[in-house]
């Protein structure tokens, strides 16, 4: 997942780098060193190496947050790094008390140890995993931690932002399953899971998409539907305790469906935005005006992906909702499955806008130089995305079947 989507925003931004005045290479090689510690992190078993794969896959994101000269990107790549760093040195303070109070940093034997030692009820204990959860809180940008996302989704490069938000967040719940489901299950800590994980989710969604509402900057937009796309991906952690009559696996599975399609369908949508404002030089919601009539093709791929993020059929992501919900109803969380529909009918208000804009607005005039395109690279990664977004939501099989074998290595 997170090579395919880094696969698909370095075609993206073959067109939109050459505004990097010669320093294409270094763009491109902090998107790997970016990768490259998200597939680490994902793949972590120890604190240790989750710390470092963390860092590495922050410090890149800060410096391309920053890559274009001015004074936007420059505050975006800031606050960034900032923010991260702090949310880091929690996350750290939360490890360096698991691991004093366990004695080992191994995923896989903190469980053990705090029954082995009957830490269920210790409050240094509680307190350091209060700790790891608000800094995993600021990487996936869920309430109360989402405060960066929209200043720095606003301020980078368009494929940095597109990046951010799916590759990113796909690393960040991977390493969220596995410790999680590892190291703070149900029998590890006397903590009530899925209620509180539950009610962040539906304030996540709620804050999220009722902001996302007044918003007229189609990436700053779409920064709050990250928001409340946390929150739907949190139903599924909630979902993860696994109350009496519910399958073990559903809310692990509905998570990593949910990240796939959310991967492909923002993907589209940021090829789509990418191909946009390399032409126009605008990233405001009106500058979408009439693009029905100047490129059919790239309207009828973000139509697709807008509707794929509020959960119509036939797309991908009204699959992924079908079995993130799903997974609720099956553990007792019936309350939650209904806040996440209702959440759903109100984003549809501000996705559906971009799709009126493009097809019944007028071209405004804003500058646009009639000599440039859209963008080869931009184009073909939004037929791409908007492909697997059409198909998948027509045959799920494959994804599903990719995440029921997922589950084995990542929290089996």
């Amino acid at each position: 997942m997170i090579l395919g989507s880094t696969a698909i925003v370095i075609l993206s931004s073959t067109e939109y780098a050459k505004r990097f005045e010669g320093h294409q290479g270094e763009y491109y090689a902090l998107i790997l060193f970016s990768a490259t510690g998200m597939m680490l992190l994902a793949s972590s078993m120890e604190l240790i190496t989750l710390y470092i794969a963390l860092e590495l896959t922050a410090l890149p994101l800060a410096a391309l947050a920053a890559f274009i000269r001015e004074r936007k990107s420059a505050e975006s790549g800031i606050k960034f790094l900032v923010l991260s760093a702090v949310s880091s040195a929690v996350l750290l303070y939360g490890m360096v008390l698991v691991y004093g109070l366990t004695g080992t940093s191994h995923l896989s034997e903190i469980a053990s140890s705090i029954a082995d030692h009957g830490l269920e009820s210790s409050p240094a204990l509680l307190f350091g995993i209060v700790l790891i959860t608000a800094g995993f809180g600021f990487k996936i940008s869920a309430v109360p931690f989402q405060m960066w996302a929209p200043d720095v989704y606003e301020g980078a490069p368009t494929p940095v932002t597109g990046f951010l938000s799916v590759a990113s967040k796909a690393a960040g719940f991977a390493v969220i399953l596995r410790v999680f489901y590892t190291s703070f299950g149900l029998d590890s800590a006397n903590i009530d899971w899925a209620n509180m994980i539950a009610v962040l989710s539906a304030i996540s969604m709620s804050v999220g998409n009722l902001i996302a509402i007044r918003q007229n900057n189609i990436k700053r937009m779409l920064a709050y539907s990250t928001v409340a796309q946390a929150g739907y991906l949190m139903v599924g952690l909630a979902a993860i305790t696994a109350l009496p009559g519910g399958d073990d696996n559903a809310g692990p599975i509905g998570v990593l469906f949910y990240l796939a399609g959310y991967a492909m369908t923002n993907l589209a949508a940021f090829s789509v935005i990418i191909a946009v404002t390399h032409k126009t030089n605008n990233d405001s919601i009106s500058s979408f005006s009439g693009l029905a009539k100047a490129s059919p093709l790239i309207a009828v791929a973000m139509t697709l992906a807008m509707i794929s993020l509020i959960g119509i059929p036939p797309t991908v992501g009204f699959m992924a909702k079908i079995y993130l919900f799903g997974a609720a109803m099956d553990t007792g969380l019936e309350w939650l499955a209904i806040v996440g529909v209702v959440n759903s009918v109100i984003s549809a208000y501000y996705y559906l806008r971009v799709v009126k804009v493009m097809f019944l607005s007028d071209p405004e005039e804003n500058g646009e130089d009639s000599k440039t395109s859209y963008g080869v690279g931009a184009v073909s990664a939004a037929v791409i995305a908007m492909a697997g977004t059409f198909l998948f939501g027509i045959y799920p099989a494959p994804i599903l079947r990719i995440a029921h074998t997922a589950i084995d290595s990542l929290i089996g």
